[in-house]
């Protein structure tokens, strides 16, 4: 078992920001994924977190995996460009006046085009709809290298950070 050595970063947003971006290009949606397909959600999954080493959910048993992504406190939003899916965002509302971000991301065909800019402010929208005291996520150094700046450039405010080890 080979492990490697990762910084994680916790960051936070305690009030909405009020950034607008334009859509890049046309034919941008994002879609309200309810009770998502298991095989699906697991390839969706994988297209999106296959380079960063993403393994969590593909670990996890067919029964603990539906039961997560069937609660209704937890919502699967996926991102489209021109009804081709490109990635997908993640939320964790089961905790009171709080909504965590626990996956983000796009797929590797989608990745440079200013397109992550645009679906981050969306879902930062989105989270703010519930009205949450706090809206928070963690990323890591094994993570796409533009996710930490876009996080900050968004809004986000690291409140701590960690070293751990990960199996590769």
């Amino acid at each position: 078992m080979e492990l490697v050595e990762v910084t994680v970063f916790y960051l936070e947003m305690m009030a909405p920001t009020r950034r607008v971006i334009p859509p890049p290009r046309d034919g941008l949606t994002v879609e309200y994924w309810r009770s998502p397909e298991l095989a699906s959600y697991r390839s969706l999954y994988n297209a999106v977190g296959q380079d960063y080493l993403w393994r969590t959910k593909l670990k996890m048993s067919d029964e603990a995996l539906a039961a997560l992504i069937g609660d209704p406190l937890t919502e699967v939003h996926v991102f489209h460009v021109n009804g081709v899916r490109a990635g997908f965002a993640e939320f964790d509302r089961r905790q009171p006046r709080e909504i965590e971000m626990v996956q983000f991301g796009l797929t590797r065909e989608f990745i440079g085009q200013g397109l992550g800019k645009w679906f981050l402010q969306f879902m930062i929208d989105k989270a703010w709809s519930y009205q949450p005291q706090r809206f928070w996520l963690h990323t890591c150094t094994l993570d796409h290298a533009a996710a930490l700046p876009n996080y900050l450039k968004s809004g986000f405010v690291q409140f701590k950070q960690e070293i751990i080890h990960r199996e590769l």
